[in-house]
């Protein structure tokens, strides 16, 4: 299975993974998934310790070590991905989720999120 973290799923598994579900824990461990983080979810991570919203480490190699240890690998951006938040209807304000869901779409990922309000956009998503 090809998946793509949500921000809060790829925080909750590097700082407080009881927050995970039982299945999202398994599929991190199975080593037969790829696992996916955009680039996007760097960049929001980024912003939101900038701002004080988050209280972590706002090292390089904090964030590198986190997606070895999980075996992830970082989505691009590209212009496909942006183009596609054209055809999406607007259930969602959050651009960085919006954004996740293009991807999703284009890549053919299937996103691990908790927000029941992205299942909206008829992807395939779990929790």
């Amino acid at each position: 299975m090809r998946l793509l973290l949500d921000t809060h799923a790829f925080l909750w598994a590097i700082a407080d993974p009881d927050k995970l579900s039982a299945k999202v824990k398994r599929l991190l461990l199975d080593q037969h998934n790829e696992i996916w983080l955009s680039a996007a979810s760097l960049w929001e991570i980024a912003l939101k310790a900038a701002a004080g919203k988050l209280e972590l480490p706002q090292e390089r190699d904090y964030f590198e070590k986190h997606l070895a240890y999980l075996g992830a690998r970082v989505l691009p951006i590209t212009a496909g991905h942006v183009l596609e938040i054209f055809q999406l209807p607007h259930h969602h304000r959050d651009p960085f989720d919006r954004l996740m869901v293009a991807q999703s779409l284009c890549e053919d990922l299937v996103l691990v999120t908790k927000d029941k309000s992205i299942r909206r956009y008829g992807i395939r998503a779990l929790w």
